[in-house]
């Protein structure tokens, strides 16, 4: 099967309802949108396209591995006896928001991160990457307690009238739920990551936040399309597709966790 071009892609994009202007999350798989020759460049063109020079693109560009207490590095320390780990955490890459790949967002989020116009935001563990003219606006504040609240670049987005667009992505994927979740969630953990130029032994810094749990995040989509009618679906290149509001997300979100995790 042929990949997408630019024209297609920007013909499904305005079908799909984005719109000139618009702050837009992107959660991508591109083997699923099957864009062509130009891959992820491309997908940024037909975005462009529609979006305009007002138009302001958003990606995700998390690094899991970068908490001793996340999933991600977990799963690499699995067995591991005491020397194997002291040495694993002295070689772990510490966190540079300029120079730090993304992991496990996908070829689009880390193409996006890579443009030189583009604005990171600084957490080590939940960073956000954006270009257009309100990336440095809304990338400008992410604690490092607070990796994806109030206080993080999701709340910016959610104040924006921001869109979420999902391409061959599902709601396992859906980051505007983590605000949400954040505001009605009673349980903390303690977190610990690595980050360049940190004061302390070898970069390492604590600090304590929500303990976000993404597991019913699919559930929870369900429950907010059906209850909203906010979300358009459709088709961009070979992808199915979604389009929401960030806010609304976030507010249905709100409601899940404290109704149905209580």
């Amino acid at each position: 099967m042929l990949g997408a071009d630019r024209g297609q892609l920007r013909a499904d994009l305005e079908k799909m309802g984005v719109r000139a202007g618009s702050v837009v999350l992107i959660h991508a798989s591109l083997r699923r949108v099957r864009p062509d020759s130009g891959g992820p460049a491309t997908v940024l063109s037909a975005l462009s396209d529609v979006l305009g020079r007002h138009g302001t693109v958003v990606v995700p560009t998390q690094t899991g591995w970068n908490s001793t207490t996340s999933p991600a590095f977990r799963r690499a320390t699995a067995g591991m006896d005491d020397g194997q780990l002291a040495a694993y955490l002295a070689d772990l890459p510490a966190f540079d928001p300029h120079t730090t790949p993304s992991w496990g967002m996908g070829v689009f989020a880390e193409y996006v991160r890579t443009r030189s116009d583009a604005i990171r935001s600084v957490h080590p563990q939940t960073s956000f990457a954006a270009t257009g003219p309100h990336a440095a606006e809304l990338m400008s504040r992410h604690d490092l307690d607070c990796l994806l609240g109030d206080r993080s670049p999701l709340a910016a987005l959610s104040s924006a009238g921001a869109f979420s667009l999902h391409l061959g992505t599902g709601y396992e994927r859906a980051t505007a739920f983590h605000l949400g979740e954040w505001r009605a969630s009673r349980h903390r953990r303690r977190y610990r990551c690595k980050i360049a130029d940190a004061p302390g032994e070898g970069g390492w810094i604590s600090f304590e936040d929500v303990d976000y749990d993404d597991g019913d995040f699919p559930r929870l989509g369900a429950w907010f399309e059906e209850r909203s009618g906010a979300v358009t679906r459709g088709t961009i290149g070979s992808a199915e597709a979604m389009l929401y509001p960030v806010r609304g997300a976030t507010e249905y979100a709100e409601r899940w966790v404290d109704e149905e995790r209580a």
